[in-house]
């Protein structure tokens, strides 16, 4: 193109723009105005139509919104998933724990368990508490400690995993723990009915005594304070069995007491009793030598005169015999003592076993 006809196009656009038509372009055929897009005029606004949009442009910005909206999607994703393991990982981690504290509180050597363990039907109030006792000891027989770990390079499902484990494990054993509270609770409760029951026989047993030893005990206190004791086991009171048993304790050492103080007195009196009878009874006196060797003769006389005794000889030979006493002297007191003579010039029996014995 020369520069004329530049010159000659430039005016035609000046004077498009002062007319607002445009002339036709040399050298082209004129538009078809249903083939030209519409074009929007802002009112009031002398600024020159936008251009078109191209049409490459809202599919590139869809899939653009799409990748954005997956990007955030799987964003949110992470997040969330990352939480969710956060929170698995610390329900884990508490349910282990506490497992590990039922497993350390079952094995102690005193615990409910063990103590539940040992106790018999005719221990407890209510049998049945140890039937349920010995069903649970057989349904813990294969529970063995389990060393479960929660980390957290563990996938949430296997942290859920173990969380159920734990928890599964944990309710054994507490299942155990309330069968065997139940058992302890139930023999606490027969203590406590025996020992009341024992508590209320002493005292009776303690007001019979206090009633029968008016008097008899060798000190008085002694019934004081059994009255005291008595005054105190009729305070007793409240849920436990030992209560009871100190009451009835205490009562027991205060009858001993008395029982002591009337034995004490008992043998007391005794003594003096047996000093009394001494007392009344005369003293012996002893007979002069005289009288003890003069005999009595079956006619009632003192100092009477035996006649001569004949000597005899077994054999029916003559013999040499003792010779007769003489004849006493006067009578009285004084006189031979017979009896005493006979025994001294007694020989031996010559009699012998199944054969005749003779006289003299």
């Amino acid at each position: 193109m020369s520069g004329e006809e530049d010159d000659r196009e430039t005016a035609t656009l000046a004077n498009v723009d002062e007319s607002g038509d445009q002339a036709p372009q040399r050298g082209h055929p004129e538009p078809d105005e249903d083939s030209l897009p519409p074009t929007i005029e802002p009112a009031g606004d002398p600024e020159p139509a936008r251009k078109p949009r191209p049409k490459w442009l809202i599919p590139v910005a869809a899939v653009v919104v799409v990748v954005v909206l997956v990007a955030a999607g799987l964003i949110a994703w992470r997040v969330s998933s990352g939480r969710s393991h956060d929170r698995t990982l610390a329900s884990c981690s508490r349910q282990v724990h506490t497992l590990e504290g039922s497993e350390k509180q079952a094995a102690g050597s005193s615990s409910d368990y063990r103590q539940a363990v040992a106790v018999k039907a005719d221990q407890v109030r209510d049998a049945r508490t140890v039937t349920a006792m010995q069903k649970t000891v057989r349904d813990m027989k294969n529970v063995r400690p389990q060393a479960l770990r929660c980390e957290a390079s563990m996938s949430t499902g296997d942290l859920r995993a173990t969380t159920d484990k734990a928890k599964r494990l944990d309710d054994q054993y507490r299942s155990a723990n309330k069968a065997a509270e139940a058992v302890l609770a139930s023999r606490n409760a027969k203590s406590l009915d025996d020992a009341t029951a024992a508590l209320n026989a002493k005292k009776d047993e303690a007001s019979k005594l206090l009633s029968d030893s008016d008097g008899k005990v060798a000190d008085n206190a002694t019934r004081d304070g059994l009255q005291q004791a008595i005054d105190q086991a009729d305070q007793a009171k409240g849920g436990r069995a030992k209560d009871y048993q100190d009451a009835a304790g205490a009562l027991q050492s205060a009858m001993d007491q008395v029982k002591a103080s009337i034995q004490q007195k008992s043998q007391a009196d005794q003594a003096a009793q047996q000093q009394a009878q001494a007392a009344r009874q005369p003293a012996r006196r002893s007979m002069p030598a005289q009288q003890r060797s003069v005999p009595s003769t079956s006619r009632g006389r003192q100092g009477y005169t035996p006649s001569r005794r004949p000597s005899y000889n077994p054999g029916g030979r003559g013999g040499n015999s003792a010779p007769a006493p003489a004849t006493p002297q006067g009578g009285g007191s004084g006189g031979f003592d017979w009896n005493s003579w006979v025994q001294q010039h007694s020989r031996p029996s010559q009699c012998q076993k199944g054969q005749a014995c003779g006289i003299g």
